[in-house]
C-alpha cells in the first residue's frame, strides 16, 4: 500500500500545502474508504497544540462533508486518550486509513519541517512516553529542538510556527480529502 518514501516541507515553502496533497496521494493512492484524521495534542501548551489547531482548521474547511476528524481545540485527543481513540476509530471506521497528525521535536535544523511518512505516529515520544502507534500515515510538524528538557521547550514554542504549520497541514489534508471525495463520487 502506497510507498516507503518520506516527504518533508519547510513551513516557509509556498508550495508546502500543495506538496502535502501530492505526498498524501502517493502515500494513500486510492483508499477504499475515506481516510479518518486523528490530530493528537493538547491546547494546554503552544508546542503541543499543533494537532488540535490543525484538526479545528480541517473541520472548518470540510464542514458539512463526509469526513471524520478527531482531535480539535474543542475536543482534543491527548496522548493519554490515544489508545481509546485508536480502538474507537478501528471499530467505527474499519476500512478507513488513518492520517495521524502530531507535533514533534527534532534537531535544530529540522525545526519548521512538516514530515509525512507511510507509518503511524508515536504520540508523546518526545516526552519519553511509551505509547502505541496510531495511523497508517503520519504528518508530523517539528516545532522545537529535542533536548533533555523537552517539557519546558514545548511551552517555549512560538505560536507563529504552530499556526503556520497548522494552516499548511490543514490546507493539504483538506484538499486531499476534497479531491478524494470528488473522485469517489464519479466512480
Amino acid at each position: 500500500m502506497g510507498t516507503n518514501m518520506e516527504y518533508s516541507f519547510n513551513l516557509y515553502n509556498t508550495l508546502a500545502g500543495s506538496g502535502t496533497v501530492i505526498a498524501l496521494k502517493k502515500l494513500l493512492p486510492c483508499p477504499a474508504k475515506p481516510p479518518v484524521i486523528v490530530c493528537i495534542g493538547s491546547d494546554l501548551s503552544i508546542g503541543d497544540s499543533l494537532g488540535p489547531v490543525t484538526g479545528t482548521k480541517i473541520k472548518e474547511r470540510l464542514s458539512g462533508l463526509n469526513c471524520f476528524v478527531y482531535g480539535t481545540l474543542a475536543k482534543p485527543v491527548t496522548a493519554k486518550e490515544i489508545k481509546y481513540v485508536t480502538s474507537f476509530v478501528t471499530t467505527t471506521h474499519p476500512q478507513s486509513p488513518v492520517i495521524a497528525i502530531d507535533a514533534a521535536v527534532g534537531s535544530a535544523g529540522d525545526i519548521g519541517l512538516i514530515k509525512l511518512a507511510p507509518r503511524g505516529v508515536k504520540p508523546g515520544s518526545g516526552a519519553n512516553k511509551k505509547l502505541a502507534k496510531v495511523g497508517n500515515v503520519s504528518i508530523i510538524g517539528i516545532i522545537a529542538e529535542k533536548t533533555l528538557f523537552n517539557y519546558s521547550l514545548l511551552s517555549a514554542t512560538r505560536l507563529n510556527i504552530v499556526y503556520r504549520m497548522a494552516n499548511i497541514i490543514a490546507e493539504g489534508v483538506s484538499d486531499y480529502i476534497l479531491d478524494y471525495l470528488q473522485n469517489s463520487v464519479q466512480e
